[in-house]
């Protein structure tokens, strides 16, 4: 509980940022916004790739239904798959974990903006580690433990782990010469999990299909460089909790998973900018 409360008073401080009109005039100095031209509204592209960091999660298994099992395993570990080898295959640009965002910054002094962003992440929990597994199995009581193994279960989201949110955006001005311009960008947003899970329960293995598994919020903080105007570089970090609500296990879809998890991402990539109002 002191985890999530503190993640949410970050969050909370994040979007006091987003919304504040002298943020960038009280922490940069005037000889420096002097050489920042007028923030004008525009459009922007962006498409990057990810690593992800994940804490431990606890994760509850139940299907008492079509199977006889209700168990959770304490703190699982789990870990990213980058894919990155398979960017130059065929159809490979969308193999590895990959950023995709469309925003709107809608210029004025507050320079505050809006954004759709589709963050293909994976989530894999590690085969072969030890967890402490308690419930029952098939009318067997458990509480030690035990080497999870993918015969016992496996469970992913490499299809991926997608935060679909949209979130407000506050640009902040560093500096400006010539074609190139250097920013930050910090976000506060919201959405939904939606996901092909992968998962084997006790034999019960399912390919899982797309849907909507719970939700997600998140705050992130990007560094952006301005290059004649039109093209930039970013990279970025970005904190997230999901809450993964109602995942389905088995090839009949009857057996229910539900856990959360606090990531975090790095990213970098490259985007375009298209101007939305003509230069004076």
């Amino acid at each position: 509980m002191k985890k999530i409360i503190s993640f949410f008073l970050f969050l909370f401080f994040q979007f006091v940022i987003l919304v504040s009109p002298s943020y960038s005039q009280n922490t940069i100095s005037d000889s420096i916004i002097k050489n920042i031209s007028n923030n004008e509204p525009k459009v922007y592209l962006f498409w990057g790739y990810n690593r992800e960091f994940y804490s431990p999660s606890t994760i509850h298994f139940k299907n008492t239904t079509t199977d006889n099992y209700d168990f959770t395993f304490i703190d699982a570990k789990a870990i990213d798959r980058p894919d990155f080898q398979d960017i130059f295959a065929v159809g490979g640009l969308t193999v590895p974990q990959f950023n995709m965002h469309l925003g709107y910054l809608f210029g004025g002094k507050r320079n505050l903006g809006i954004e759709f962003s589709w963050d293909h992440l994976k989530y894999l929990v590690s085969d072969n580690q030890m967890i402490h597994v308690r419930g029952q199995i098939r009318g067997n009581k458990i509480d030690k433990d035990t080497l999870v193994t993918p015969d016992f279960v496996h469970l992913q989201h490499t299809n991926g782990n997608n935060y679909m949110m949209l979130s407000i955006v506050k640009k902040l001005n560093i500096y400006k010469k010539k074609h190139i311009e250097i920013s930050a960008l910090s976000k506060f947003g919201a959405g939904v999990l939606a996901s092909y899970t992968i998962s084997s329960v006790l034999g019960n293995y399912d390919n899982g299909r797309f849907r909507f598994h719970g939700f997600v919020t998140a705050a992130g903080l990007d560094l952006r460089v301005d290059l004649y105007k039109y093209f930039f570089l970013q990279m970025g970090l970005q904190l997230a909790y999901a809450d993964y609500t109602t995942i389905e296990l088995g090839y009949d879809h009857v057996g229910r998973a539900e856990h959360d998890f606090y990531s975090a991402q790095t990213m970098l990539g490259f985007g375009l900018n298209i101007p939305t109002s003509k230069r004076k």
